[in-house]
């Protein structure tokens, strides 16, 4: 099975609001609408076995619908920024559906991720872009904000091995509906 993470899909409205905001940084390689999304988390390689029982175990989550709010933009990247992003708003419900699958991947056998989790729609990955030109960028676009929307799903992506960016397909889809 390719490579596989969780997350929240971007509806097409808010997609296209996000797509505006691409141009105007150099060395940016632009994601394509279609791939936007909000990874909850990243899985990686696994076999076919391990997949059925990650999509198995998913399956078992019973949770409301998320109502997701998109304001401000960032970077990730010590000393040389490699991406853009919208930030997620935070709140209590992500948290915890985000928290459950860390666990539930966890009892798994997979290993935790190291990173600490922060919601975020990746727009951009930078290679070549400057710390000036990242500042830059985001200081003329910073007060983004989108309106907000009900997230009814989780779904299980894959991808293939690329320098990424897409594209990512659905393989499972998990309604939220308690």
């Amino acid at each position: 099975m390719p490579r596989l993470f969780t997350g929240l899909e971007i509806p097409a409205q808010t997609g296209l609001h996000l797509s505006m905001l691409r141009g105007g940084l150099r060395g940016a390689r632009w994601i394509d609408p279609e791939n936007y999304h909000i990874t909850l988390r990243f899985i990686g390689d696994i076999d076919d076995r391990t997949a059925d029982d990650v999509a198995d175990a998913l399956s078992r989550i019973r949770r409301d619908p998320i109502e997701i709010r998109l304001n401000g933009l960032g970077s990730f990247g010590n000393g040389k920024p490699h991406s853009v992003w919208a930030r997620v708003e935070p709140s209590a419900q992500l948290a915890e559906l985000q928290a459950e699958q860390e666990r539930i991947l966890q009892r798994l056998g997979l290993p935790p991720e190291r990173r600490k989790y922060m919601p975020h729609v990746t727009i951009a990955r930078c290679k070549t872009a400057s710390n000036a030109d990242v500042a830059r960028w985001l200081a003329e676009r910073g007060s983004f904000q989108a309106s907000t929307f009900l997230a009814g799903r989780f779904v299980l992506f894959s991808s293939r091995a690329s320098i990424g960016g897409g594209p990512y397909l659905v393989e499972e889809a998990f309604p939220l509906a308690a």
